[in-house]
């Protein structure tokens, strides 16, 4: 049986690994994966089948997300293609391929699109050592379904079905790689683990080299500066005897004042209530005299009454 040219011509999406790339995470840890002619046929015991609704960009997600509650672990190998709007994947537990870890599932062949596939009316068989596998569809619901068991009870079942059977030789087909989701994780984790590693050992060098150089450069910066630290040094010395002999002199001056205005005002029965300096060394007071006291008695300027009492302004 031939395959028509619009079946070779299939536009199916596949979704498993390229044989024989080296991945990112490959790469960096000098592993490649298998190539398609190291890959040696195996049928898993715990092998499951079915389809989700394709949704672009989510069906990896989708399919490792059905495969991990069919099989009630997140640890699955999977494979799938799209096809008429949904995504028909193959999948088993991790654990059953343990003794087979290079392997491929030669049913998987049979899924559309890939090798060999011809439509959804014929029913696909593979045996190997006792054990036999057939995949189908469902004529009434459209189901993809999959028969595993001993060969001798299986085979008769399946061919008495009526449909064109297909028995396929992984010899000829195309092998089809697994896909696994939490190996990928753990490798792409391990390889950031690396990256931070090494990028902490980089920015430790140089904030080392740094270190060194700016040492170097302060210890022969350090000579040159003698001279103006020295210089800089008597300035501030200069500035702040300075400042301190004019606050001496201006304290001194300005309480003598007060006593002389303390003591002007109480001769005439008033009260001095307030002496400001201002910018400039400008001496602003006010006090409170009797009325019966003339203002330029104590130099100063009537400005206003309060409690009675006339309040006057100096300035000097």
């Amino acid at each position: 049986m031939e395959k028509t040219q619009e079946q070779k011509k299939s536009s199916v999406h596949s979704g498993m690994h390229l044989p024989g790339k080296v991945g990112i995470h490959g790469s960096f840890f000098g592993k490649v994966d298998a190539t398609a002619s190291e890959l040696q046929p195996f049928m898993p015991t715990e092998l499951i089948g079915g389809s989700i609704p394709y949704i672009p960009g989510k069906e990896d997600e989708g399919v490792w997300n059905a495969a991990s509650q069919a099989c009630g672990t997140e640890r699955v190998h999977y494979c799938y293609v799209i096809d008429d709007g949904r995504v028909w994947y193959l999948a088993a537990p991790s654990s059953s391929l343990a003794s087979n870890p290079d392997s491929w599932c030669p049913l998987a062949a049979a899924l559309p699109g890939n090798s060999e596939y011809w439509d959804r009316q014929t029913v696909y068989l593979y045996e190997q050592e006792g054990m036999a596998g057939a995949l189908r569809w469902d004529q009434e619901t459209g189901r993809l379904q999959l028969f595993l068991g001993v060969s001798r009870t299986i085979l008769p079942r399946i061919q008495s079905m009526e449909a064109n059977f297909v028995t396929i030789n992984p010899e000829v087909a195309k092998s089809v790689p697994w896909k696994n989701r939490a190996l990928r994780q753990e490798q792409l984790s391990r390889m950031l683990i690396r990256i931070l590693f090494l990028s902490g050992i980089g920015v430790t060098l140089f904030s080392l080299l740094f270190w060194v150089v700016a040492y170097t450069l302060a210890n022969a910066l350090t000579p040159k500066l003698d001279k103006a630290r020295a210089v800089t040094t008597t300035a501030t010395n200069e500035l702040m005897v300075n400042a301190a002999n004019a606050l001496q002199t201006n304290t001194d001056r300005h309480m003598a004042r007060i006593i002389e205005l303390l003591n002007m005002t109480s001769t005439f029965g008033g009260i001095l209530t307030r002496y400001e300096v201002k910018e400039n060394d400008v001496v602003e007071w006010t006090a409170l005299i009797p009325s019966a006291v003339q203002p330029g008695q104590i130099q100063a300027i009537a400005v206003g009454m309060e409690d009675g009492r006339v309040k006057v302004k100096g300035t000097h």
